[in-house]
């Protein structure tokens, strides 16, 4: 089986760190970006220096009216490559909302469903001619489907239905052998949600103090998990949460 893993949002943050990952794993990477191309091109770099090879596509997961023309350009990637398939979908691309339940607007709600679910449904739905039998497909939840933060609530349900939706996909999926999970990162020190994690020393202090290892997580504590979900030896896991979150609110 080919090595080729697509990750949504693998430009920066999270998605550029498993992206890093899996290169060093000895995957092939397809990345999406949705405005940096320079950004996207110095993950390219870094991925190739690796010694494995990467593409960067545009794409607004905001927007499901880009798939099929997106799907068109993964399979001309991969023909440039001499493959006819992807061993894996990273489903990542994301962004965050704080704001009180009492106060949060359909607006906002509308781009976070279009964002989290509605993107994660469809674009799986669109690559699955693409999706290799025996492949993978990984959603990235949050801790916050879990755990309750005031603030989080638009978020987090889009996420719980996210946990909702792995389960079905396994199970429809299944008879082609195809394994979905989702993982759920707790509080990380990314510049995700304004950077508050990693630059706010008090917040990231809350943090440590509700988190088990005493810390808060960093890039690297998700993008070698995902690396390692996406190994061969894991197939057999399927239709599972697993939570990496240094053990955030036991």
């Amino acid at each position: 089986m080919n090595k080729i893993v697509l990750i949504t949002g693998g430009s920066r943050g999270l998605g550029k760190n498993m992206a890093l990952h899996l290169a060093r794993a000895g995957r092939d990477v397809i990345l999406t970006y949705r405005e940096r191309s320079d950004e996207a091109a110095k993950v390219v770099e870094a991925i190739e220096a690796l010694g494995a090879r990467a593409a960067a596509l545009p794409l607004d997961v905001a927007n499901s009216a880009q798939f099929a023309g997106f799907a068109d350009a993964v399979a001309q990637v991969l023909a440039g490559w001499q493959c006819s398939s992807l061993y894996a979908l990273v489903n990542n691309a994301g962004t965050g909302l704080h704001a009180p339940f009492a106060s949060t607007q359909e607006d906002q709600l509308d781009q976070l469903y279009r964002i989290h679910l509605k993107a994660p449904y469809l674009l799986s739905q669109m690559l699955l001619p693409l999706l290799a039998d025996g492949g993978r497909i990984l959603n990235i939840s949050s801790g916050l489907a879990r755990f309750s933060v005031p603030g989080a609530s638009a978020y987090a349900a889009m996420k719980g239905a996210v946990e909702v939706l792995t389960r079905y996909q396994a199970k429809e999926l299944g008879g082609r052998n195809i394994s979905v999970n989702v993982l759920a990162p707790g509080a990380i020190e990314t510049d995700f949600g304004g950077g508050r994690v990693r630059d706010d020393a008090a917040m990231n202090a809350f943090v440590a103090s509700n988190t088990a290892l005493g810390r808060a997580g960093l890039p690297d504590d998700i993008g070698a998990v995902v690396a390692s979900l996406l190994a061969e030896g894991n197939h057999w896991i399927t239709g599972q949460r697993i939570e990496a979150s240094g053990g955030m609110y036991l």
